[in-house]
């Protein structure tokens, strides 16, 4: 598949100049890398805020390492309940 979008990139680009096929490139990589900044900053955001009602269960005496332990020794009946859109689970 990521074949076939190449070729169509290319035959877009055909007609242009080498220094233009270049720019386009080169401003391609630019904003995919800020790109994957954000996505790495957005991430980093969520990690926080998991870690932060982690331990705010473990204030209450909530052991999730025990329950994940649990839950996996349990074979899972509902495997296709579980993995639905979380506004399924809400």
């Amino acid at each position: 598949m990521a074949k076939k979008t190449a070729k169509k990139n290319n035959n877009k680009t055909k007609g242009a100049s080498k220094e233009e096929q270049i720019g386009i490139h080169k401003g391609s990589l630019s904003t995919l890398a800020k790109e994957r900044q954000e996505l790495l900053r957005l991430l980093q955001i969520v990690e926080q805020l998991m870690q932060m009602h982690i331990n705010a269960l473990k204030e209450f005496g909530i052991d999730l390492e025990k329950q994940a332990k649990e839950a996996a020794k349990k074979p899972s009946k509902n495997k296709e309940k579980n993995s639905g859109a979380i506004e399924e689970m809400l």
